[in-house]
């Protein structure tokens, strides 16, 4: 008979940031909610491999998802345990450091204040603010 492996929290939490996709995804995601179709022009990849990572994202339970009609938006879950949620916090923090997750978070403004520059349906919706305790 075999044995089904157990996996502690901590370990999807550091697998999930071993990744620099995902890394990227939740710098974006940090302090707002954002549609997957901001989220692909912004890291210029295609949709399915966008969604995959933060399928990864929200397995390891620091994404939250939710359906608007069509469009899919993600956020920032912070983790219950304690521990995950302080390295999580770090992780975040030193993100905002480097200078190329400073140019997506970037780009995020200029998607969503022109969007005409890029192909995204005149009906997606934009992303919304979270407030500072996004828990």
């Amino acid at each position: 008979m075999r044995m089904r492996s157990t996996t502690a929290p901590l370990d999807l939490l550091f697998r999930a940031l071993a990744d620099p996709t995902r890394l990227r995804l939740l710098n974006l995601i940090a302090d707002r909610e954002i549609c997957v179709c901001y989220l692909v022009e912004i890291l210029r990849m295609s949709q399915p491999k966008v969604s995959r990572h933060l399928a990864y994202l929200r397995r390891a339970g620091i994404a939250a998802s939710r359906r608007e009609g069509k469009w899919m938006h993600y956020r920032l879950r912070t983790p219950d345990d304690p521990a995950a949620a302080a390295i999580l916090r770090e992780a975040l923090g030193r993100l905002q450091a480097i200078p190329a997750m400073r140019r997506d978070v970037s780009r995020l403004t200029s998607v969503c204040c022109t969007p005409q520059r890029f192909e995204v349906p005149a009906a997606a919706p934009q992303p919304h603010e979270l407030p500072p305790q996004h828990a």
